[in-house]
């Protein structure tokens, strides 16, 4: 691949993730008929964000990102300083700066918050989520989604390498999202991302992220903590089945996949559905973010995470215009995407 055609798929990616991330903050929490039917169908256009969201109720604005793009552009400037390389002290540190200096660490997710404070308090991170005085942590403990949501730009500075991918999403899932679960998510993401950007179809960007999970499952099970409940790769199997499957209309198909994969902030749930969106959408941009800010429940990661993977599949000349354009004037001066793009393909190039 040309270095032109890969920093615009990177580009891509990163927008289309934002885009994604932004147009579901406004859904957040909601259930699918209450969002199809205050939009007249399928979510398709930006809007403010109502109290009654996390977004609106921390001060999001129309078209703003939340905590899931601002994590992923942290975590890919690093990586495009270190020349795509990064190990456990630096994304310590990179997390930390997120926490102290983004303006949406205020929206930071359960496994991340407990974990961040520790750090800053100078506590034992072993602590965190502990039951009694015993040093096992329940099963709830780092099992969510945030590892996953930020990890696009460790499969984008891997064009075509998968598992490279995956040693890099490794590293971002200590130490908040340290589970065999939380693993398996963020590394299907990572590779399929990979394959993505390297110019792979869609039927093997599927098969990749496939591939990743089960690659992250067993790392995790060997190098972090096993959690008993649903595994990610089976619910990703399940998510692709019904989204193979005939579907009345797109409510019947998003009706199905939150009833039988969910669509929660757990991992094992949300990047499951983000895949079934992607495959029941064809990788097609706007269908991909629509349906994802129109499942319910955790829209915005959803959407953030399977725009991520259609992005790179796309390239910008195929994402919707009208949105792009909204889109980097409300986020482009805080988090500069087109430069980020060219400085994660320099480090892409130079393997």
């Amino acid at each position: 691949m040309n270095p032109v055609e890969l920093q615009d798929r990177i580009h891509a990616s990163l927008c289309l993730a934002g885009m994604g991330d932004a147009l579901g903050a406004p859904t957040e929490q909601w259930g699918i008929e209450e969002i199809l039917a205050v939009h007249g169908g399928l979510v398709r256009r930006f809007v403010a964000p109502t109290e009654d969201t996390f977004a609106g109720a921390l001060g999001g604005q129309r078209a703003e990102v939340t905590d899931d793009t601002s994590q992923m552009v942290y975590l890919a400037r690093v990586l495009a300083r270190d020349g795509g390389r990064l190990d456990a002290s630096t994304w310590v540190a990179c997390l930390l700066d997120w926490a102290a200096t983004s303006p949406k660490a205020t929206f930071m997710g359960p496994s991340t918050l407990g974990i961040v404070r520790a750090l800053q308090a100078g506590q034992d991170i072993a602590r965190v989520g502990t039951i009694g005085q015993s040093l096992r942590k329940m099963t709830t403990v780092g099992n969510t989604n945030g590892a996953a949501m930020r990890v696009a730009p460790c499969g984008l500075v891997k064009p075509a390498r998968p598992e490279e991918a995956c040693e890099l999403a490794v590293v971002t899932c200590q130490p908040a999202h340290d589970t065999d679960v939380a693993m398996s998510a963020a590394c299907a993401v990572a590779a399929g991302c990979a394959v993505a950007v390297g110019g792979g179809t869609l039927s093997e960007v599927i098969q990749a992220s496939l591939a990743g999970a089960r690659w992250g499952e067993r790392r995790g099970r060997e190098q972090a903590r096993h959690v008993p409940g649903p595994r990610t790769p089976v619910r990703m199997e399940r998510a692709l089945a019904i989204a193979a499957s005939p579907h009345a209309d797109d409510e019947a198909f998003l009706q199905a996949l939150a009833a039988e994969v969910g669509t929660s902030v757990l991992a094992a749930e949300s990047v499951p559905a983000a895949l079934g969106v992607l495959a029941y959408a064809q990788g097609d941009p706007l269908r991909t973010i629509s349906l994802g800010a129109s499942i319910g429940n955790d829209t915005d990661t959803i959407a953030a995470m399977a725009g991520a993977l259609s992005g790179a599949l796309a390239g910008t000349a195929r994402l919707p215009q009208d949105l792009l354009a909204e889109f980097r004037a409300v986020n482009e001066g805080l988090y500069g995407l087109e430069p980020l793009a060219a400085a994660l393909a320099r480090c892409a190039m130079e393997r």
